[in-house]
């Protein structure tokens, strides 16, 4: 017997609602930011989607425990400066996070709503609460009083603020000590304009500084002042090292050394820190040719190729030695490049980097790869495939593979155990070293990874930091 019931009819899936976005041939011609943020209204209409789940997974997606479902539902209400307040109980970089965190398998990566839609945007919303707050003067959290413990912070990245930050909620003086002349760490060396403004930073760190954090650039530890000399001589009661991986890899083929390879590093640190895209209006200049190989396939790749592209290059190919699926780059910052013009060479790898007499480079030599079983970081093993190799046109090369940690830490403080490429070893749970109240997070202990990761490690190393010294009786 048929029923007269009529069928049910699905809405069809949901997208993300777009964020306004710089035009792709108007923006390879500066260095302004490239997504423009959310209005109130895209906003609103963004957090109406929530599902408000009475257990949410999207939270538990987060390194640095965000409150996700009330700063949304505080979004719905319009109370943006709730919002703002919400999620800083737990994150002291917001305006960052939304803009360079991978959200995609994080937070939104769990999120309920996205198992038949597009997950809720939540970085944008993120993003879209953290500049409202900032432009509208947003209030200091709630402090605890002065405990009389003093803490130093070594490197100012990510991990360094985020822990500086929590510590300074819990009543301690913290000292921040950054070696370089900005504070920031990879959020301003090695993180292009237009995709983190550094004035967003600058505000960022500024915040901190209003919670009382003092900050001391031009500082470096291992040289200036070891991390016993803080502790024995100075009074700092324990130490965090967030100091990074500031190192750069390289690849043992020839021509390595010709003038024009750089490390990715230097090449973004010129660029970023340095403003050597405004030369001779700032000191620094760089040297980039019409045709541009980037080797590598993370966001440090896309960020150079990117640069290269806005400064002057016609031609830029990014040289990746597995596929597209292995690409490590976040899927945005891939779809952004090739917008852009990014062209990619998948299943390649450089064998050698050609020079002319004087040192010029005139081409790099690759060879064609085929994909075989899984290696121990579980991608398909890359293997080459026999008489394929072929000449790129190229004039100038950025190696992006990857940074090792800087040794000045661990070879000016005895006692401190590493690991056999240089990463200082902690307990996992409170970040404590070999040495008692030395604390380690970020990429001087896991090797570069993302900037959320590197906040999360923070966190916990302020809570272990914070268990510590509650043992002990001022």
């Amino acid at each position: 017997m048929s029923s007269d019931k009529p069928k049910r009819v699905r809405k069809p899936p949901t997208k993300k609602i777009p964020m306004p976005e710089q035009d792709p041939a108007e923006r390879i011609k500066n260095f302004e930011e490239v997504a423009l943020g959310y209005t109130v209204e895209l906003a609103v209409a963004e957090a109406e989607k929530c599902l408000q789940c009475r257990n949410p997974r999207c939270m538990s997606g987060c390194p640095v425990e965000v409150p996700i479902k009330e700063f949304i539902e505080l979004i719905t209400k319009r109370d943006f400066m709730g919002a703002a307040a919400k999620i800083k109980e737990t994150n002291s970089l917001p305006a960052i996070c939304g803009r360079v965190c991978p959200q995609e398998s994080q937070c939104e990566a769990s999120c309920i709503y996205g198992i038949r839609n597009e997950p809720i945007a939540i970085g944008r919303l993120e993003r879209f609460v953290a500049d409202y707050a900032r432009e509208h003067g947003e209030g200091l959290p709630e402090m605890a009083p002065k405990n009389g413990f003093r803490v130093a912070v070594v490197g100012s990245g990510p991990s360094g603020l985020t822990c500086a930050g929590d510590l300074a909620k819990l009543g301690y003086e913290v000292t921040i000590f950054e070696a370089f002349h900005k504070p920031g760490g990879v959020l301003v060396y090695g993180i292009p304009q237009f995709r983190l403004p550094k004035d967003i930073v600058q505000k960022e760190v500024d915040y901190l500084k209003r919670m009382g954090v003092e900050l001391k650039c031009d500082y470096v530890i291992g040289k200036i002042r070891t991390i016993d000399q803080l502790m024995n001589e100075d009074g700092y009661d324990a130490v965090f090292v967030g100091s990074g991986a500031g190192a750069p890899n390289f690849l043992n083929i020839p021509g390595i050394n010709l003038v024009d390879v750089y490390s990715a590093n230097e090449f973004l640190t010129r660029v970023n820190l340095m403003k050597a895209y405004r030369f001779p209006e700032y000191d620094t200049p760089i040297k980039i040719g019409k045709k541009v190989a980037v080797i590598g396939g993370g966001n440090v790749a896309m960020d150079a190729s990117r640069t290269a592209l806005r400064l002057g290059a016609s031609d830029v190919h990014i040289v990746y030695r597995r596929s597209r699926k292995e690409l490590p780059a976040r899927a945005e910052e891939v779809h952004h490049a090739e917008e852009e013009g990014v062209q990619f060479q998948l299943l390649t790898n450089p064998v050698e980097i050609i020079g002319d007499e004087k040192g010029n480079v005139v081409g790099m030599r690759c060879i064609r790869m085929e994909l075989g079983e899984p290696d121990e970081s579980g991608r398909r093993r890359p293997v080459p495939i026999p008489n394929s190799d072929f000449v790129i046109d190229v004039n100038t090369v950025v190696i992006a593979v990857g940074n090792s940690p800087n040794p000045i830490i661990s070879q000016t403080t005895p006692g401190l155990e590493v690991s056999k490429w240089g990463g200082i070893l902690i307990d996992e749970e409170t970040g404590m070293t070999s040495r008692e109240g030395i604390f380690a997070g970020g990429d001087i202990v896991t090797g570069a990874a993302t900037v959320i990761s590197a906040m999360g490690a923070g966190k916990r190393a302020a809570r272990g930091i914070h268990e510590y010294l509650s043992k002990k009786k001022k």
